[in-house]
């Protein structure tokens, strides 16, 4: 067995199957399905994205490359009266659950994903540069049949997909009106700057034609992305978080991002207060009362201090979890913005036993498209909860709820994922990991299980829970909310599992369109 991935797209799983086949190990593998995604999965991540990739290489310190989004406006004074674009988008389904997208020029920071991709390749990669490349040049040039979980997000984002004329170039049929299922989308720009990256580098995008070709449109836009701020920008490696968890450590994406420190913070409560039996109002109680305390912690201070350092020890020390565990019987439930999330995510894990979990995002996309190179720049600015509390001079970080995660046993990779979702997709992991480690599903199974995610003093319940468990539910939350079906507001999580006897399974997140492949 050569090695096991799992992406939000078949085709970006395929992708880097391909590469594992050929010899690649689990870094070749997500680099090759991290440049697949841009093509497969469009309207989510690209050139113009920010992300996150977790190693965890056999014999060696897992380590995090920080490769999201920073603040724009290096050598540009503050534009005047720049304003972005909001715009409200439903899930679509059997909810009339919407968000607030706001997009345009000026909702635009320095993207990462390509200096990121091409980072984690030169630590750890085992195969040359173009060769983890090609797989999505040739599914740019030859196009990609829009599946109907791509095409339902295509609707969704229809409105910044199509904001612009070069928008409405790349993302509409030939009668004018947007793409529909088994409808093919090329993309022979981002082909030809796929075609950069594998001659040139990561450079192709942060230097010459196509840094000022970005930072044009984006000032057109009235944003403040500049080529000094592409020229400048750099991946940070970083110390994973980690928390023990049933006797096995969970090591996940550090601050000054949230989300990773965020599961630790969950599952240290689920494992003193107890998971509860599959399905019951006991568990979803419990998983309700931890995302309560999880959004509690998240106060005025906590941005602050995911910057200031020190914040995992003091979180997770025995005595924070004690007294969490001991306040969250009682209280008052904490709201929380929802701001939109368009993350994906790719997990492997290799015959070596190295494993790689990456997560990267456009968020919603700003619409924001430069014209003849297929990038869309991500809009992160335009989410509040990203921009709260972080530092305002132009090269700084923001904060991220990405969280590629990996679970270790005895030092070696039991279940490594990541998820789609953005305030929702740590509950999802979270949800995952339990499901796997307590309730000992597969990973498939963990997967389609379905899901709670507290809101606003609403309590969301995914469709496939028992009804009489609900009305249950429905005693201690006034505010329950019973969805019918599954749906991609509950995110997308993808996962690969290492089983006892070393073989491995892997499956992507049906609510997104995700897949697994098991490379023999």
């Amino acid at each position: 067995m050569k090695g096991a991935i799992a992406a939000g797209h078949a085709l970006t799983a395929r992708a880097g199957a391909r590469v594992l086949e050929e010899g690649g190990n689990a870094v070749d593998a997500c680099v090759a399905a991290g440049f697949a995604g841009w093509v497969a999965e469009s309207p989510l991540t690209g050139p113009g994205a920010g992300g996150f990739a977790l190693i965890a290489p056999r014999g060696g310190p897992p380590r995090v490359a920080d490769f999201f989004v920073a603040t724009p406006g290096l050598g540009r004074p503050e534009l005047k009266g720049a304003e972005m674009h909001a715009i409200d988008v439903g899930f679509g389904g059997d909810s009339e659950t919407t968000q607030i997208f706001r997009i345009g020029g000026a909702s635009c920071a320095v993207p990462g994903t390509t200096a990121g991709l091409e980072a984690v390749h030169e630590a750890y990669g085992r195969l040359p540069w173009a060769e983890v490349v090609a797989p999505a040049i040739e599914l740019a040039r030859e196009g990609v049949e829009l599946t109907r979980p791509q095409a339902h997000l295509h609707a969704i984002l229809d409105l910044i997909l199509r904001h612009t004329a070069e928008g409405r170039r790349l993302y509409s049929r030939p009668d004018g009106s947007r793409l529909q299922p088994g409808d093919l989308l090329c993309l022979p720009d981002l082909a030809g700057t796929l075609d950069r990256i594998a001659a040139e580098g990561a450079a192709a995008i942060y230097r010459g034609e196509l840094a000022e070709a970005a930072a044009h449109a984006v000032e057109e836009g009235g944003g403040r992305l500049t080529v000094a701020d592409l020229e400048a920008y750099r991946v940070i490696w970083r110390e994973p978080v980690r928390v023990p968890y049933l006797g096995y450590e969970v090591i996940s994406n550090p601050p000054p991002s949230s989300g990773g420190i965020l599961i630790a913070y969950g599952l240290a409560l689920l494992e003193r207060i107890g998971a509860a039996e599959r399905g019951s109002a006991a568990a979803i109680r419990a998983l309700a009362q931890v995302m309560r305390e999880q959004t509690r912690i998240r106060d005025g201070t906590f941005a602050d201090a995911l910057y200031a350092g020190g914040l995992e020890e003091r979180l997770l020390s025995d005595e924070a979890v004690t007294a969490a565990a001991a306040r969250m019987v009682e209280g008052t439930w904490a709201s929380e913005q929802t701001p939109a999330g368009g993350t994906t995510h790719v997990s492997a894990v290799d015959a070596d036993g190295n494993a790689a979990s990456l997560s990267s995002s456009t968020g919603s996309g700003s619409g924001v498209i430069v014209p003849g190179t297929g990038i869309q720049l991500n809009n992160m600015l335009g989410e509040y909860d990203l921009v709260a509390g972080a530092p305002a001079e132009s090269g700084n970080r923001l904060t991220s709820m990405m969280a590629p995660t990996v679970v270790l046993a005895g030092g070696r990779p039991r279940l490594v994922v990541g998820s789609a979702g953005s305030v929702r997709l740590r509950g999802a992991i979270m949800q995952v990991i339990v499901n796997v480690l307590v309730h000992g599903d597969g990973v498939a199974t963990a997967i389609d299980a379905p899901r709670v995610h507290v809101e606003d003093s609403h309590v969301h319940c995914e469709g496939g829970f028992d009804s009489a468990e609900l009305d249950l539910v429905e005693e201690w939350s006034k505010h329950l909310v019973r969805w019918r079906r599954r749906n991609l507001y509950f995110g997308g999580t993808n996962a690969v599992e290492v089983l006892r006897d070393g073989s491995l399974a892997a499956a992507g997140d049906a609510r997104r369109g995700g897949d697994g492949v098991v490379v023999g």
